[in-house]
């Protein structure tokens, strides 16, 4: 598979859990170079009876520095570095559960855009009945135009089709009604956009529809989709609790029975499925990882930026929207 850089002192439990990570994706096939402070990856490498190629980068930004700043007066941290080599052809992509702005900022600035993006996007793969919904933007974009929303329906459309093998993904346009005319001028602009295109767009969709099968890729400015997807993953703690709360009233041996049946529903519901959410638009595939996340979730983010590097993301990503 494609060689993947990955940031691995990025993130609350690095480098332990994202070395542990990087291990478990390269038995699965995955080139990893871990790139950080050599001397802590190698005390961690060394738990795992494993060699993996190192690249040295003696700095880190933290969650709270300024991404933009950082990136100047750090030249030497994780993330500029592991940005540094897929800028150089060195890797196909990286994978930070670091600082969210300086992984945007270290894609944009250091590997680049694709040619033609104006804004790229954050996309998060949710796993829905029927099929896998993406959802664009969550967080990268909180004010956009009507043009870049048509940008994000293309990119997450092409998304859907190489990555989850979804033929002619049908795309919604998150408002606060299905009839056309709903939303504010944002919305009913890049309505009229949409329809315009060859995408298949099946008109407004409402945040309720998420939980059916409705859309296979649902587009929204950053603020909107960030607010919808924290929303999300509290009501999944939401429902998991008070479903908890009434298992602990059942008798040992029905806890027993439907033990199987309770782990299937969380393992759906598991934000590490998919370990992590792609930025589009960038020339490299770049996945970025809850600050959170464990050796799972570091795995499977390696291997869905693997897949991505693989079927040319990045590059289909520049054809489709030199067609605009």
């Amino acid at each position: 598979m494609a060689r993947i850089a990955l940031d691995a002192m990025g993130g609350d439990h690095a480098p332990a859990e994202t070395v542990a990570g990087a291990v478990e994706a390269a038995a699965g096939g995955v080139e990893v170079v871990l790139v950080g402070r050599a001397a802590e990856i190698e005390a961690e490498l060394a738990e795992h009876e494993v060699t993996l190629p190192i690249v040295d980068a003696s700095d880190v930004i933290g969650m709270g520095d300024d991404p933009a700043r950082a990136l100047r007066e750090k030249p030497e941290a994780s993330i500029v570095v592991a940005a540094g080599l897929v800028a150089r052809g060195e890797a196909s992509g990286f994978v930070s559960a670091g600082s969210t702005g300086a992984a945007m900022a270290a894609a944009a600035i250091v590997v680049g855009r694709v040619p033609g993006v104006s804004r790229p996007p954050i996309a998060s793969v949710i796993p829905t009945p029927g099929s896998p919904t993406v959802i664009l933007d969550v967080g990268a974009n909180p004010d956009v135009k009507p043009a870049q929303l048509l940008q994000f329906a293309v990119m997450g459309s092409l998304m859907s089709k190489l990555l989850l093998e979804i033929d002619s993904p049908r795309v919604g346009l998150l408002s606060n009604g299905e009839e056309k005319g709903k939303g504010r001028d944002l919305e009913r602009a890049a309505y009229d956009l949409l329809e315009a295109s060859s995408l298949e767009f099946i008109g407004n969709v409402e945040s309720r529809d998420i939980a059916v099968d409705i859309a296979d890729v649902i587009v929204t400015d950053g603020f909107t989709g960030n607010i919808l997807l924290k929303a999300m993953e509290g009501m999944a703690d939401l429902i998991a609790s008070y479903m908890g709360e009434e298992i602990r009233l059942l008798d040992a041996e029905t806890q027993e029975a439907i033990a199987p049946l309770l782990q299937r529903v969380g393992d759906r519901l598991d934000y590490e499925t998919y370990g992590g959410a792609h930025l589009l638009g960038v020339k490299g595939t770049v996945v970025i990882c809850h600050g959170s996340s464990t050796r799972t979730s570091i795995r499977n983010a390696l291997t869905l930026a693997a897949e991505g590097a693989e079927k040319d993301l990045p590059g289909e990503m520049a054809v489709r929207i030199a067609e605009l």
